[in-house]
């Protein structure tokens, strides 16, 4: 089926003429003729009937003609997909990440980020690190953002502000010195801590195994806001990463330290670099990483 004589046909539909149809599409009024003739010789039927100088549409061709429009319209829509996949600024856009990089990073940048590329679509995947690595591995997922463990030799990453391990508590229980907490002193303290799939978690029980601590565990738990709202009710010292938001909760924060050097763990934004990257990928993930150098880190210690 020729889609010039679809064309040709939904405009004689839309003008009535011959003539006023051969002018709209720049050809001859024979030529019209014709490709109306072979379109109706393909059909089996006839499109229209002439009544003195005007074209009416017969029963069937009324019945066709919204069929045709249909055609011509995702046609189309294809051409501006193909031109918009050319430019290389639209598609999809598939990234993982923990909870907290959600809340406190992404629902902040994401909305900027679509303002500059509307065409581009964000689908997030909430895993913790390490659920991250097969996803990666297996084409889910275009960037995880994740702490840096070195697990995988064809991982590319984009370097990030440090994330620290902080102590969330109330101000009366008078914890730590100059925004800092030695990991020996807050040991004995109810700790209420996120489970072992988060980084920080992993980061402080290495911390308290090298200071031959026994940590006093209160909770563990895998949401970190409920952490905080205990804290916040006197019923422990919440352990969380910097990049969560404690802004709505009336707690004073303190860097967690070994021997006055503050545990962290590099944050990354992380890929398979075997996999080729469209041009919206990498202008996302330039966007994201001169964004986190901005805002991170998302909670610092408290100002005395």
């Amino acid at each position: 089926m020729d889609l010039k004589r679809l064309r040709t046909f939904v405009v004689v539909a839309d003008l009535g003429t011959v003539s006023k149809a051969a002018l709209r599409l720049r050809i001859s009024q024979s030529a019209l003729s014709r490709q109306i003739s072979d379109l109706e010789y393909e059909f089996g039927f006839k499109l229209f009937d002439r009544i003195g100088r005007r074209l009416f549409l017969t029963t069937r061709g009324e019945q066709l003609l919204g069929d045709c429009r249909g055609v011509l319209s995702q046609l189309g829509s294809l051409g501006e997909r193909i031109e918009l996949l050319k430019r290389g600024d639209s598609g999809v856009l598939k990234v993982a990440a923990s909870p907290q990089t959600i809340e406190s990073v992404l629902s902040t940048f994401l909305p900027r980020y679509a303002k500059r590329f509307p065409n581009v679509r964000v689908k997030l995947t909430e895993a913790l690190g390490m659920d991250q690595v097969p996803l990666l591995e297996r084409g889910e997922v275009h960037f995880g953002i994740r702490h840096d463990q070195g697990v995988n030799p064809w991982f590319e990453s984009l370097v990030l502000p440090s994330d620290d391990v902080l102590a969330a508590y109330l101000p009366s229980l008078q914890l730590g010195c100059g925004g800092m907490i030695d990991i020996a002193s807050i040991a004995p303290h109810p700790l209420l801590l996120l489970d072992s799939g988060y980084s920080v978690r992993r980061l402080f029980d290495a911390a308290c195994r090298v200071a031959d601590v026994e940590p006093n565990i209160l909770l563990e738990s895998r949401a970190p806001h409920t952490l905080l709202a205990l804290a916040e009710a006197g019923q422990g010292v919440a352990i969380i990463p910097s990049v969560l938001r404690t802004d709505r909760y009336r707690l004073r924060v303190a860097r967690v330290t070994h021997r006055r050097k503050p545990l962290r763990d590099r944050f990354v934004i992380q890929w398979d670099k075997r996999r080729p990257m469209p041009s919206y990928a990498q202008n996302f993930c330039a966007a994201l990483g001169a964004y986190m150098r901005d805002v991170l880190p998302i909670t610092r210690p408290s100002s005395r």
